[in-house]
């Protein structure tokens, strides 16, 4: 398994600000677009509609979206909420393939007492809850997993790093109040609270991610609802329509990785915290990226239609992303989205944002935004 990198140590420099044109997704207003508490049947029934940005219209491209779940392979449930456990869900992420559930016609929460985890031998694995599903992790649980370097989960390539199968679908899901409780080390899967994938593609739409957590310190631990590591380089990492409120994660409240490009389109990030206190050194390390922390080399993050407000990085640095490319290209993209109150306690070069590129400071581009 190639060894994870840790961010560069940066010297504060003066602040940049960004001017851009106030056009773009805009923060709903009312208190009905946002989410209910986390877990209830209420809230389940209601989110689906307002996953993501409501006011998020961008194109999003074919490869961005939903599949097609017309002819599963495994159903979970036999249409009774009592059928729809966690075993089940378990058991069908093991097995792969299209993955559906048949729970009832209301919302039904599934408390994960164990993490579902892909076998490498799967092509694709597609998980839709079909907007009435929630899954929980009970404040102890990590939900999904997937790593093509456990050799528990079977390799199949001499080099499992980037490698490009399996690919990973999640669509019309909740995720909530997940845990993943694993701490830094050289060798093992930290971070990612509610979905943890290194190796392959990951695509998740529709969906929402609500209350989850991972361990609170670790110089590059991050991503309460998903990390991704040496994801394959031909595709990025597909986030449609998607809704993060609430993470706490020692960096990257939302979103983090090493390795990895995103595609972030029509979505929201509201409230998502770092717990960490140290940066780069030490084992209170961490606290950068309240929204989105990636780091690595060669890769790029594109945010399009979406909205980042009140997230916060309170010991470190990117309110709102954190984007550190070590050697190579890589560009930060904001197009038709708002940042909005998204402080840190260290050192930003435009509002909410650390942007370095080859250990220089470098301003995203950003068309049709506002940053502030």
């Amino acid at each position: 398994m190639r060894a994870v990198r840790k961010p560069s140590v940066y010297v504060a420099m003066a602040a940049a600000g960004i001017t851009a044109a106030c056009i773009g997704a805009a923060w709903p207003a009312t208190a009905a677009a946002r989410l209910a508490s986390p877990g209830s049947p209420a809230a389940a029934a209601v989110r689906p509609a307002g996953y993501g940005n409501p006011n998020g219209h961008v194109y999003v491209p074919i490869a961005a979206r939903a599949v097609s779940t017309a002819h599963p392979n495994h159903v979970i449930g036999d249409g009774r909420p009592a059928s729809c456990t966690s075993a089940a869900v378990v058991r069908a992420v093991a097995l792969g393939g299209i993955i559906t559930f048949s729970c009832g016609p209301k919302p039904v929460t599934i408390t994960m007492k164990a993490t579902a985890k892909v076998v490498n031998t799967s092509r694709r694995i597609v998980l839709d809850g079909g907007g009435l599903v929630t899954l929980s992790g009970a404040g102890k649980t990590r939900i999904l997993y997937m790593n093509t370097c456990d050799p528990k989960q079977k390799y199949t390539t001499s080099d499992c790093w980037e490698q490009r199968w399996p690919q990973l679908i999640v669509q019309n899901l909740t995720f909530t109040d997940a845990y993943s409780a694993v701490r830094e080390t050289g060798s093992s899967s930290y971070g990612g609270g509610a979905i943890f994938d290194e190796g392959g593609q990951l695509k998740v739409v529709n969906s929402g991610f609500i209350d989850n957590r991972c361990y609170r310190y670790g110089p590059d631990l991050g991503g309460a609802a998903i990390r991704a590591l040496g994801m394959w380089t031909g595709s990025p990492v597909y986030i449609t329509k998607d809704t993060f409120e609430g993470g706490r994660c020692s960096n990257g409240g939302g979103l983090s990785s090493i390795d990895a490009s995103w595609d972030v389109y029509n979505s929201l990030f509201a409230g998502n915290q770092t717990t960490g206190r140290g940066e780069n050194t030490g084992s209170l390390g961490g606290g950068s990226g309240g929204g989105i922390y990636t780091d690595g080399d060669s890769y790029s993050v594109l945010v399009d239609g979406t909205v980042m407000k009140d997230n916060d990085a309170g010991a470190g640095e990117g309110g709102a992303i954190f984007f550190v490319v070590d050697a190579g290209r890589g560009v930060l993209r904001i197009e038709y989205s708002t940042l909005h109150h998204n402080p840190a306690g260290g050192y930003q070069n435009a509002p909410g944002i650390f942007d370095d590129v080859d250990q220089k400071v470098t301003k995203p581009v950003v068309i049709h935004s506002t940053i502030n």
